[in-house]
């Protein structure tokens, strides 16, 4: 069947004959359920198999066996279904629900269970997070069809002491993405070529999901279809151990826990779950492994530091949460160092490790449950032990920013209560390890090298104002955001409407009145009116819509508004003059009428797909504005005299000198430009526009240190931004901080673009603070030399139009609703910029 080649990889010749090469000591298996070579007409690993097909063959076996049944716990935004398959021996399945009570009395700190043998153990084996990391899902049918199929003693006990729950594929529209490409240039006899294109897929690759997002960041933040639902169907169930498989760089060999050291000072995980059940996990994936000839490595790499992984995030649950990763063969068969890998042999060890998993459970379930229990009762004794008591937060002028922070606030299950004007989450709750990553901030780290962000305190995102009360005030608890904005009824007039440019939606509103022919000015400076509800008092950029100046009947312009304001939920004010009682009038010079803006971005070879999937998905899902994407083999014959505003996110952009000036022409025609991360560095460094980079220059009179060789990759990792929270003082009388009642707010920062402060006074919207840090970790040099002296937005004219530069992504992770407004400026507001001189 197969043949050692080498020390590191064992590579294989497959036939299609070989399927019971995975599963061979599982036999006997009942001959009345196919297997899934039988059922997909190929041997497993000999293509790479479609969702549908994958779904298919969970809805087969759960309706051939009484060991099986299949539910959806959603849909992708392309409309795929997230299914879940249950299987367990036909008694546990038909009295389910009885065993859901008792495992989740194990979960609620005011219950004292004491039979932790008793009840079957909970498994959740979650495979392809990563759409092109494709050998899960493959093993995933492997490990349903022996959980369902296999008539082995070892497999029968399994059954009878474990509920397992089988997530063949959570990111199937990326999958399906890789899958057609794989298979699409699968060459016969195959092509182990890694310059082949089978191995090298084309921008933006299937990673992602639909939106270019990574999935398995989402699990904290709640973004996506497909996390949303995981997380309702993990807060119904709480397994007691979830699986997340993954694939690596095609050179490696094969990863699992123990990880490398958490990196926080205090990780708020119990010790147990990273010492010792790690440990006890990780012999039997050493010893299952061992017996195939399979080399691994463990410990060195990776940290479950970020709570949002499929990886940790089970661990802030009473849950243990594994990750590994597979080197990959990236198609079908591919050369490296140590010969060739294939796609058969990837998926064996997913397999061997997906049914080690069940095996170590059932074997240590009296383990698992009593460390849930525990898990949940320290959450309260946590918090007992704390002063602090809860933590209040509101923002009055922007109830909808406020309703999605409450939204990810009880999407984890985290008690929210009304409390006189605003709002309070108590610590002592069963969840209080999500209360601490929502709201604590940490200055001090115990490793300084991290897999991804080290900070993520969510209230930031959001740019919620909280702080912590030592004492409680509760009020109505929130079970729920619906009815939570209720705006007042607009009251029709025939002169003007107001509408307020602080609320989240407000853009979204102004884009739908702007695409139903409506023309709405924006206010450069504050003013007071007596309208139709009472005395407002409105911000910068509030939005005025004069009546007898549109095109449409007054009593059209009225239902538009309604429309507006029942998709939208914001406050929209008729008032009957124009005459403020202080501030500007409605008929002044510092009100001027806007442009509906028609924005493209430049995506494809070269751009940054996370951030270009960031900007697509806040215009498609929260502005409801399309957005052309011209990709960069395009950009020649396209026509930027079609828009208004051009996007460039972060990338290494490859545009030579006549390319460029097609760009500074269109900008110099009074069009805008917006740039994030290394984008804006791009600019500068192609002086594109007049501003300047802070760099560090390198004295070479100076002595080096000798440092050890082998600490070089933590000496230097430790010097990346990987992902922080810092204050930036912002000027909100200009048209970019417009909507912002605060002079400080929380930005992100996962890059070392440092852009100076700008020549021009009026230029620098927002600048670092003199005290920045708020969250993560980043060096004393880093700070001083580069962080406090730099800008984080700066508008750079250029002939009759001008360039927005973005040193931080303002869409991060589809997150930082704190910070959308700004990027959401540039696009309605850009073009009011006149920078002087």
């Amino acid at each position: 069947m197969f043949k050692k080649l080498c020390g590191l990889l064992f590579i294989f010749v497959w036939t299609s004959q070989a399927q019971d090469y995975f599963y061979k000591k599982f036999q006997p298996f009942n001959s009345d359920i196919p297997s899934p070579q039988e059922f997909l007409g190929y041997a497993i690993g000999d293509h790479h198999t479609r969702h549908d097909r994958i779904v298919s063959y969970m809805e087969t076996l759960a309706e051939l066996s009484d060991r099986a049944t299949i539910s959806s716990y959603g849909r992708t935004h392309e409309g795929r279904y997230l299914v879940m398959l249950t299987v367990s021996s036909p008694s546990n399945l038909n009295q389910l629900e009885q065993i859901k009570e008792q495992h989740l009395a194990f979960t609620d700190p005011e219950q004292n269970p004491t039979n932790y043998d008793e009840v079957p153990v909970f498994i959740n084996l979650g495979y392809n997070v990563h759409g092109n990391e494709p050998s899960s899902s493959e093993a995933a049918m492997l490990s349903a069809y022996t959980l369902v199929a296999s008539n082995n003693p070892e497999i029968l006990n399994y059954l009878d002491k474990a509920v397992i729950f089988v997530d063949p594929t959570i990111n199937p529209d990326g999958r399906d993405r890789h899958t057609q490409w794989a298979n699409m240039y699968q060459g016969n006899p195959l092509v182990s070529d890694p310059q082949d294109a089978e191995h090298n897929e084309y921008w933006p690759g299937g990673r992602t999901n639909h939106y270019w997002f990574d999935l398995n960041r989402d699990w904290l933040l709640g973004i996506h279809p497909e996390s949303r639902g995981k997380l309702a169907w993990y807060h119904e169930w709480y397994p007691n151990v979830v699986t997340d498989f993954h694939e690596m760089g095609t050179q490696s060999t094969y990863f699992f826990e123990p990880m490398k050291a958490n990196g926080s000072l205090n990780p708020i995980m119990p010790k147990e779950n990273y010492e010792d059940l790690n440990n006890i996990f990780g012999e039997y994936f050493a010893k299952a492994l061992d017996s195939i000839g399979s080399f691994y490595f463990t410990k060195e790499v990776f940290d479950g530091t970020y709570p949002g992984y499929g990886s940790s995030y089970p661990d802030l649950q009473g849950g243990l949460g594994l990750l590994f990763e597979q080197a990959s063969s990236r198609g079908h068969k591919q050369k490296t160092a140590f010969g060739e890998i294939n796609f058969p042999f990837t998926i064996r060890n997913q397999y061997t490790s997906s049914m080690t998993t069940v095996k170590a459970a059932v074997e240590n379930k009296a383990f698992l449950r009593k460390y849930q229990q525990d898990f949940f009762k320290s959450a309260l004794s946590r918090a007992g032990n704390s002063r602090i008591r809860g933590y209040r937060f509101e923002d009055k002028y922007d109830p909808n920013r406020t309703k999605a922070f409450i939204d990810k606030l009880l999407l984890h299950k985290i008690d929210v209560y009304e409390s006189g004007d605003g709002y309070v989450v108590p610590t002592r709750q069963p969840q209080y390890r999500m209360v601490q990553t929502m709201f604590e901030t940490y200055s001090k780290y115990r490793d300084s090298v991290y897999y991804d962000a080290s900070g993520w305190s969510v209230a930031n995102f959001y740019n919620m104002k909280y702080r912590t009360v030592t004492s409680l005030n509760t009020g109505q608890k929130i079970n729920s955001t619906d009815g939570l904005v209720k705006p007042a009824a607009i009251q029709r007039s025939d002169y003007a409407y107001v509408l307020d440019w602080d609320d989240y939606n407000a853009p979204a509103a102004l884009h739908f009145l702007q695409s139903n022919g409506l023309t709405l000015s924006t206010s450069f400076k504050p003013f007071t009116v007596n309208s139709n509800n009472g005395p407002k008092t409105l911000n910068y950029g509030a939005l005025v819509l004069p009546v007898p100046l549109q095109k449409k009947s007054p009593e059209t312009v009225f239902k538009l508004l309604q429309k507006a304001q029942q998709q939208f939920q914001i406050p929209i004010y008729g008032v009957s003059t124009g005459y403020s009682s202080s501030g500007v009038d409605l008929g002044s010079r510092y009100i001027r009428a806007l442009k509906k803006p028609k924005a493209a971005m430049l995506i494809g070879h070269g751009t940054r797909s996370y951030e270009a999937g960031e900007v697509w998905h806040l215009l498609d899902t929260r502005v409801r504005m399309p957005i052309t994407k011209i990709p960069m083999r395009n950009f020649d014959r396209a026509n930027l005299y079609k828009y208004t505003s051009l996007v460039m996110v972060s990338g290494r952009y490859e545009l030579d000198e006549k390319q460029r000036k097609k760009i500074t022409d269109w900008v110099e025609k009074g069009n805008t430009l917006i740039t994030i991360g290394s984008a804006s560095e791009w600019v500068i460094k192609k002086k594109m526009v007049k501003e300047e980079l802070i760099s560090s220059e390198k004295d070479s009179t100076k002595t080096v240190k000798r440092l050890p060789y082998v600490e070089a990759e933590e000496h230097l990792g430790k010097e990346e931004v990987g992902g922080i929270i810092v204050k930036v003082d912002i000027d909100r009388t200009h048209p970019l901080g417009f909507g912002y009642r605060d002079n400080s707010i929380p930005v992100y920062k996962n890059n070392s673009v440092w852009i100076s402060p700008s020549k021009n006074a009026y230029a620098t919207v927002a600048k670092y603070a003199k005290d920045p840090h708020i969250d993560g970790f980043i060096t004393e040099k880093n700070t001083e030399t580069f962080l406090k002296p730099a800008a984080s937005l700066v508008v750079s004219k250029l002939g009759g139009g001008r360039v927005v530069l973005f040193a931080d992504n303002p869409n991060f992770r589809g997150s930082w609703y704190g910070t959308n407004r700004l990027f959401l400026n540039a696009l309605f507001l850009g073009d009011k910029i006149r920078v002087p001189e």
